[in-house]
């Protein structure tokens, strides 16, 4: 067992990783904005990134760290200028951690690093060209944090994260956005519907990222299924499974993609004996019940 520090602990990735580290008997202490977010079990340490609350993590004394905490918002997160500063305040917290004689740090990337390309992403083997405020930032902080951790005896893994769903998840995603529409009676017309995608649920995400987080894996792991699925795959199971396939439209002449196919190639991931355990049907399933409560 380990003694784990989340940052983002409130979030839709990082409070599935808080519930998950403690199913397994982790020490788990999370960083949060606001008190009261956390689930009982997990030490609650309030504060931020621009200024962390050193006493209070060193007093909790990490071995292991996974950083999520980043801005995220649909609709926004892609080109914020925020994204710059959390290159910044990642790097500050990586300081202070290797400062404290934290073990292994876990820092969550993006799929859309990745230059577009058919086949499978390889964390080796496929380009990277980001595309976005966002992914670039990202990759600025990846190398940046390559450089700065040398040396120090710290363990850096970064998770570059595929398409997360499942309950919890901010309303203006896809599949939420789609049940959304569909239980108000309104039509929706998909703009990419045969881009294939790579969708990962919350919870196996998140054991996928204890996974790497307690294990001295590699530098760079692909954190998604292995399985493409069409956006319009997606949208035609929500819409069978409430019963409403006759509120969902195709468009004429689909929009082009430019990200394309994005789909992980997972060997790295399955050597950390990890194997995914929500099938999409019962994933979306899952979300649709939530979404009624």
């Amino acid at each position: 067992m380990a003694r784990i520090l989340v940052t983002g602990a409130s979030g839709f990735i990082g409070s599935a990783v808080i519930r998950h580290a403690l199913a397994a008997g982790h020490d788990v202490a999370g960083l949060v904005r606001t008190s009261g977010r956390l689930p009982p079990g997990a030490a609650e340490i309030t504060g931020d990134l621009a200024s962390p609350p050193w006493e209070a993590i060193a007093e909790f004394a990490p071995e292991r760290a996974v950083h999520s905490a980043w801005i995220s918002t649909p609709g926004v997160y892609l080109e914020s200028l925020e994204n710059e500063a959390h290159v910044e305040w990642s790097r500050n917290l990586a300081k202070g951690l290797v400062g404290l004689g934290i073990r292994r740090l876990l820092v969550l990337g993006t799929c859309i690093e990745y230059q577009a390309s058919p086949g499978f992403c390889h964390e080796d083997l496929t380009p990277i060209r980001p595309a976005s405020t966002y992914a670039r930032a990202k990759v600025r902080l990846h190398g940046a944090l390559t450089r700065d951790l040398d040396g120090t005896g710290v363990g850096l893994s970064w998770g570059r994260v595929f398409y997360p769903y499942g309950e919890g998840e901010h309303p203006a995603r896809l599949c939420s956005s789609l049940i959304a529409r569909f239980r108000r009676g309104e039509t929706a017309e998909l703009r990419t519907p045969d881009s294939a995608k790579d969708y990962i649920h919350i919870d196996d995400l998140a054991a996928a990222i204890l996974a790497v987080a307690t294990a001295d894996a590699a530098a760079v792991v692909n954190l998604g299924t292995g399985e493409g699925v069409k956006v319009r795959g997606i949208a035609e199971r929500i819409a069978a499974s409430m019963g409403c396939p006759h509120l969902l439209r195709m468009p004429a002449v689909p929009a082009p993609d430019p990200s394309g196919d994005v789909v992980a190639d997972v060997t790295r991931l399955r050597s950390l004996r990890w194997e995914p355990k929500v099938t999409l049907e019962s994933g979306l399933r899952r979300l649709i019940q939530h979404a009624s409560l």
